[in-house]
């Protein structure tokens, strides 16, 4: 084998051995979409239960019908970049939305949800600057910061007190730091202790960074994320999300109070060199930001199947994440059993998430679901009722 490509060995056996065992978790094929909570996977009807659609709005007829005049009127994309022929009045107009929505004065808008974060976390910190991330933190906030240069120092996740005997260590160069944090973490669906950070900030005056990707929709009196759920929105400098969980589409943003996010703008690389999202997409997007603005019903009853799902599962002795919220991962330190249980989900109708390590955050394996607010009662039923059957050797 090429020396180059033997770091690829590992990767290679486990796919191997996934393939010896019939196991496609990270290549299921999706064949038709029923609904935005059915689909047939693999050739099964299955219920949807991974999907990160957390407001159901996939399917929302509203959303569809301005992403159809949108490709109607615009065509299906904008073969440039926002700073060639890629900013359309659309684009300027959800900027607009999003800052409203947020009570910021700034915002831009990205291709992806990945480049958001990534762009940010490369292009705040640099060369002399400091980073300190918490160790849970998504790929994209670490290719980031990796890219920008930065000295990076981890902290234990979501452990306040860590970050503050770092932040003391660094002394005055703290005030040149970025701290970036999750509302909350995709993994095991928990959530930063986001009000001790805030009054962390108030005595070493960092930069503040929340990745709000999983919260946003979900937490808040308006749906705005930690921060407002929290009450520090005001101590946060950046808020960065993705449209691609409760506004079920794809993109991402940044918002801020900061002026400097007008000069930032023209300084982010994954910004300047990717074409802008198309035109559909940004339509479909504006319509949902007004349904999570104005249906908090929506909120209501995804936090309801949220609960009803936690409560399912803690009750058959499942080790789940610290608490209930639209990610409800189930917990096995056996990564035999996680590789045996996935196929044995989808066989009786259910669709999640497979995560093995490296992936997941320690060396356990995640069978990790997400519930959103199209899911039935009798759904999360269902879904209770098949890891029961796991559980009892059914």
């Amino acid at each position: 084998m090429n020396r180059l490509l033997q770091k690829f060995t590992p990767m290679a056996e486990v796919r191997a051995e996934l393939d010896a065992l019939g196991i496609r978790p990270f290549g299921a094929v999706t064949e038709k979409i029923l609904s935005s909570t059915e689909a047939i996977v693999d050739g099964r009807r299955v219920i949807l239960a991974g999907t990160n659609n957390y407001l159901g709005l996939t399917f929302d007829p509203e959303c569809i019908a301005a992403a159809q005049r949108a490709l109607a009127e615009q065509g299906t994309g904008t073969t440039g970049s926002r700073m060639a022929n890629g900013t359309f009045a659309d684009h300027v107009a959800l900027e607009q939305e999003l800052a409203a929505f947020y009570g910021r004065r700034h915002a831009i808008v990205f291709s992806t949800g990945f480049s958001a974060t990534m762009g940010m976390g490369a292009t705040l910190a640099g060369p002399g600057d400091v980073v300190l991330l918490d160790a849970d933190s998504h790929a994209s906030i670490y290719d980031g910061v990796r890219l920008g240069g930065a000295e990076v120092i981890r902290f234990r996740h979501s452990d306040a007190a860590n970050l503050e005997r770092r932040l003391e260590r660094l002394g005055e160069r703290a005030a040149d730091a970025l701290v970036i944090v999750e509302g909350i973490y995709s993994m095991l669906g928990d959530r930063a202790p986001l009000a001790e950070i805030a009054r962390l900030k108030e005595r070493h005056d960092f930069c503040l960074m929340v990745d709000e990707a999983h919260s946003l929709g979900v937490l808040g009196a308006h749906g705005r994320g930690l921060a407002e759920a929290a009450g520090v929105e005001d101590a946060v400098d950046f808020v960065v999300g993705t449209f691609s969980k409760s506004l079920g589409s794809i993109g991402g943003y940044c918002v801020s109070n900061r002026p400097e996010l007008e000069a930032i703008r023209f300084s982010i690389r994954s910004y300047i060199f990717t074409a802008s999202p198309s035109p559909s997409v940004i339509a479909s997007t504006r319509v949902a930001l007004r349904h999570l603005r104005e249906r908090p019903h929506l909120r209501e009853q995804l936090w309801r199947n949220a609960e009803r799902l936690y409560a399912g599962l803690a009750g058959l002795g499942f080790t789940l994440g610290p608490e209930p919220g639209p990610v409800v991962a189930v917990r096995l330190e056996d990564r035999a059993t996680a590789l045996r249980w996935w196929p044995e989900l989808l066989e009786r109708g259910v669709y999640v998430n497979l995560v093995v390590p490296p992936a997941s955050p320690s060396t356990f394996s995640l069978l990790r679901c997400s519930v959103g607010a199209a899911h039935t009662d009798d759904q999360i039923d269902r879904i209770v009722d098949a890891f029961a059957s796991l559980r009892n050797g059914a």
